[in-house]
């Protein structure tokens, strides 16, 4: 049975380098992953190395506010 507020929830990574640069481009977008994490186990928020395909390069993704 599943408890009312469940440890596994859905978090959304965002592209460090294309939010910092997104005002200098005319043509750039914003990497965007979701993923899901263990809310017990890693209660900071989540960095991980991820390929941008804006950037065309792996670069930190950070894990967004809800």
């Amino acid at each position: 049975m599943a408890k009312s507020r469940d440890a596994r929830v859905t978090i959304t990574l965002e592209c460090t380098g294309c939010s910092q640069d997104n005002n200098n481009r005319r043509l750039s977008g914003i990497s965007r992953y979701t993923t899901q994490k263990n809310r017990r186990n890693t209660p900071m928020r989540l960095e991980l190395k991820k390929f941008c395909p804006f950037c065309h390069k792996h670069i930190i993704h950070k894990e967004l506010k809800k």
